[in-house]
């Protein structure tokens, strides 16, 4: 399995900048690969602005009719609800792009939790035509990371983060909106790329233990991330990763 790539930015604008390159890029090659990029997008503030940025500088370089949306987890709250995932994209980037409605599989958090987890494997299987005992494999999954090192709605000490069958499951975490729908560590580690948004120094701490702390995924959940088929690159400004022995 390859060593992550990381990739350290003086400040958050220019993180967001560089993320939304990043991910127009990635978009070109798959739609030039197969005519199709699917993003599996995330919550949060540092999300929030590179989405609004490539709905805005870059809305010219990436062939929006070629995406599909997917999301890694959601709150179990209605998607005009401030803590939606959905919604907070939906402002920010999708409502902003002419998009149809069927490039758009979000995660029906405002439905009772585990009938929303079953509704969304269902779209996934049906998405990426796959089967009982298949995986959807992502283009590009976006996460974000906790001051926990939890990643997408996988929390430490969480029985989800030894899933091994099931592409969704619904779970209670120790956090606002303690109901939640996530995609599982087979899905995460399916992806051809997974790519970390961290910025802050909030988050220097949680960096460190998921780059160099000792390998305990129920501790610390991001070091699941670790696809044997693709690439995991660790986007970080300076504050983020200024606990890094490296740096």
């Amino acid at each position: 399995m390859a060593e992550p790539k990381l990739i350290i930015l003086d400040d958050a604008q220019s993180l967001y900048v560089h993320a939304a390159e990043e991910i127009a890029h990635f978009a070109g090659e798959a739609i030039c690969m197969h005519a199709e990029f699917t993003l599996c997008l995330t919550g949060g503030s540092t999300p929030a602005a590179t989405y609004a940025l490539l709905a805005e500088r870059f809305r010219l370089s990436v062939d929006w009719k070629e995406v599909q949306f997917f999301w890694g987890d959601e709150r179990c709250v209605p998607p005009d609800d401030p803590a939606s995932n959905f919604g907070m994209a939906n402002r920010t980037m999708l409502s902003r792009l002419d998009l149809r409605p069927e490039q758009i599989h979000r995660i029906r958090g405002e439905d009772p939790p585990e009938q929303a987890a079953g509704a969304y494997a269902e779209e996934l299987r049906a998405s990426f035509g796959i089967g009982k005992g298949e995986f959807p494999r992502f283009d590009l999954i976006l996460v974000g990371l906790g001051e926990n090192v939890h990643v997408e709605s996988l929390f430490p000490g969480n029985p989800a983060l030894h899933e091994r069958e099931r592409l969704v499951v619904a779970v209670e975490v120790d956090a606002p909106q303690r109901h939640r729908v996530t995609i599982t560590p087979p899905v995460l580690n399916n992806s051809a790329r997974v790519m970390f948004l961290v910025e802050g120094k909030g988050k220097a701490e949680a960096v460190k233990n998921a780059l160099e702390g000792p390998h305990d995924p129920d501790r610390f959940p991001a070091q699941i991330i670790d696809p044997p088929n693709g690439e995991v690159v660790w986007l970080l400004d300076r504050a983020a990763a200024s606990l890094l022995s490296h740096t």
